[in-house]
């Protein structure tokens, strides 16, 4: 079954003719004209039964259910497809998807006839829509994949999507204006059609190449990504400095295993919670599987713990190299979604709910820090944030405020009912040039999983309970942080402006280029002063031209050359050409460090990854 879903502001159609024999009958064919409703165009296929219907008015209710619609109309549509079903049985489901949407005010323009009709479709992100409806597109499956019930029954849950503004109003988001928000437009869709597929790489996959930063890796399964020594570099800086922000916080660093027995009574219950898709091992009689988290560990960990209420919000953190995620093959694309991906992950554990909530303020400011620090600034990003209908009467006033901290509106997804561990979720969302979103920091309040792990801790009066979980990660995986500066510089190169990289996560951070060999050693020992001041900084000695020299560090995208000649050798000052400003300047010694501690400020350091002298690195081919 195939169907083009619209919603309108009106549609009107006349019936002018039958267009087949067993057209349906219907007394003095006048012209319709109905408001405010959703249009189902329907072509029903060879093959097409009772179960697709049924799945079919499912899709189209729920999706219904989060524009606010309570009006539908089903329009048989033969043009959609060449596989058309016979009349009697296209006629007989359309009836039956008529009776399965009762609960709506439900109508069909008459089948088998040639009409006329006018339509004008709303211009909100939700309002077009396509589905292919068949026997097993709600089965389908990669070879050997066991998918959680969770995952599984994602695309049923009964949700309503809105639009939360700052002052805590809440708006239809087909109501809501777009047109000063086009990054949220974008989200709103691609969260609502749940479409993950990439047609076409995004930019950041040339340039993680070009960059020499990371590649596929063909030896291996789809998804894992193997990293050359300027991207190990970058992912090391970003590990520690995520990871010192979190101790900074009270996280506890700890390391737990990768790999978890599926049978192990608190897994099975837990995996059918979480949305995710795993890898599984048989090993010595054992059903393993790969970790697609670090709450298996942290919770097993915390099992052991005697903790009052005196050491409540108590917070366990691991940099998880590596999760391991079997997602859809057609999903996978460069660093934006991976199978193998290093995740930041601290659980707090809190006494009760308004705990928990003080505490995801506190949580929500330091992912919005660390975002910042690491190059990601709030413009990038737009916040969706999800809860259950029951969470949001009891807690409005504390979900206002995170939305008043993210300063513009956000994205709302209220379920009808729980249906995952947790009741609330937020996330940051990186929105790339093909219009995909990521999330990057994200929290949830976890009210299932204290009691499922058998985690404790004594309350006041003396009497166990178990703790409300949060589940932050405040960057968000370290390969899509990647990812998303190397999107914002191709930005910034399609507008005119010269692509960069944090001075910080810089590669090389200065360059050396000596004119001829008699300046090598003057080089050398000028590269090994400005090393010891905690700079990373290399020596271009190979045999090619200065012209070819200089183009390739800016094509490197180094932001500081010295080109050193006998002018150079015998001045105090260093010659200077900035990548930023695309001048060669005279600054002292002692000035240009200043200049690179104050960009640097705050981030942890790391020496060169490579040889000193680029004449000793061999070539990488990509």
């Amino acid at each position: 079954m195939r169907i083009l879903q619209l919603h309108c502001d009106s549609i009107e159609y006349t019936p002018t003719k039958k267009e087949i024999k067993s057209a349906e009958d219907i007394e003095n064919p006048q012209t319709q004209k109905l408001e405010e409703l959703v249009v189902a165009f329907v072509a029903i296929e060879d093959g097409d039964d009772s179960s697709v219907a049924k799945n079919a008015i499912s899709q189209i209710k729920n999706s219904m259910e989060k524009i606010g619609c309570k009006k539908l109309l089903l329009y048989p549509y033969a043009h959609l497809s060449s596989n058309l079903a016979k009349p009697s049985t296209a006629m007989s489901l359309l009836k039956e998807m008529e009776t399965e949407a009762s609960d709506l005010e439900v109508s069909h323009s008459p089948f088998g006839w040639t009409k006329s009709y006018k339509v004008q479709v709303k211009g909100h992100p939700l309002a077009e829509s396509s589905k292919v409806v068949t026997k097993d597109s709600s089965t389908s499956k990669e070879d050997d994949e066991v998918t959680s019930d969770a995952l599984k029954g994602e695309s049923t849950i009964r949700s309503y999507w809105k639009i939360m503004s700052p002052d805590g109003t809440m708006t239809n988001i087909g109501d809501f204006d777009f047109s000063n928000h086009k990054k949220l437009e974008v989200l709103a869709k691609y969260e609502s059609a749940k479409q993950r597929q990439v047609d076409e790489p995004p930019p950041h996959v040339a340039l993680m190449k070009k960059l020499a930063i990371a590649d596929y890796e063909p030896a291996s399964d789809s998804g894992n990504m193997r990293f050359f020594p300027n991207g190990r570099l970058m992912k090391s800086l970003i590990e520690r400095y995520v990871t010192d922000r979190v101790k900074e916080y009270g996280g506890c660093e700890v390391e737990t295993p990768i790999m978890y027995d599926s049978e192990h009574p608190s897994m099975v219950s837990y995996f059918n919670r979480f949305p995710a898709r795993q890898y599984n091992i048989d090993s010595e009689g054992k059903k393993l599987f790969l970790r697609f988290a670090a709450c298996f560990g942290q919770f097993l960990m915390a099992n052991q713990f005697q903790m009052s209420y005196k050491n409540l919000p108590y917070k366990l953190y691991e940099l998880t190299r590596y999760s391991f995620r079997r997602e859809q093959s057609g999903e996978l694309v460069g660093l934006r979604r991976l199978r193998a991906f290093t995740m930041p992950d601290c659980h707090a554990f809190c006494k009760d709910i308004p705990q928990a909530v003080d505490e995801i303020k506190v949580r929500f400011d330091l992912s919005q820090s660390v975002l910042k620090e690491l190059g990601i600034d709030e413009s990038d990003y737009e916040m969706a944030i999800r809860f259950t209908e029951d969470f949001y009467n009891e807690n409005k006033s504390a979900i206002e405020e995170l939305v008043k901290k993210h300063g513009r509106p956000v994205l709302v997804e209220m379920w009808k009912e729980k249906f995952f561990y947790f009741v609330l979720k937020w996330e940051f969302n990186f929105i790339d040039n093909l219009g995909k979103a990521s999330a990057l920091s994200t929290d949830q309040i976890d009210v299932e999983n204290g009691n499922r792990y058998g985690i404790e801790f004594v309350d006041e009066n003396n009497t166990a309970q178990h703790p409300i979980i949060l589940h932050n990660s405040p960057s968000g995986a370290i390969e899509r942080i990647i990812y998303a500066l190397l999107e914002k510089a191709a930005t910034d190169s399609q507008k005119g402006k010269k692509p960069q990289l944090p001075l910080w996560l810089a590669p090389t951070q200065v360059r050396i280029i000596p004119l001829k060999e008699e300046f090598y050693e003057f080089c050398n020992n000028l590269s090994e002063k400005i090393s010891a001041q905690n700079v990373r900084v290399d020596v271009d000695d190979r045999n090619e031209s200065i012209g070819k020299r200089i183009r390739e560090a800016e094509k490197e995208w180094i932001q500081y050359i010295l080109v050193i000649g006998e002018k150079e050798a015998g001045s105090e000052n260093l010659s200077i050409r900035d990548r930023q400003t695309g001048n060669v300047r005279e600054v002292s010694f002692g000035d240009f460090m200043n200049e690179i501690n104050e960009q640097t400020l705050g981030k942890p350091f790391t020496g060169l990854n490579q040889s000193v002298h680029l004449s000793k690195r061999p070539q990488l081919m990509v």
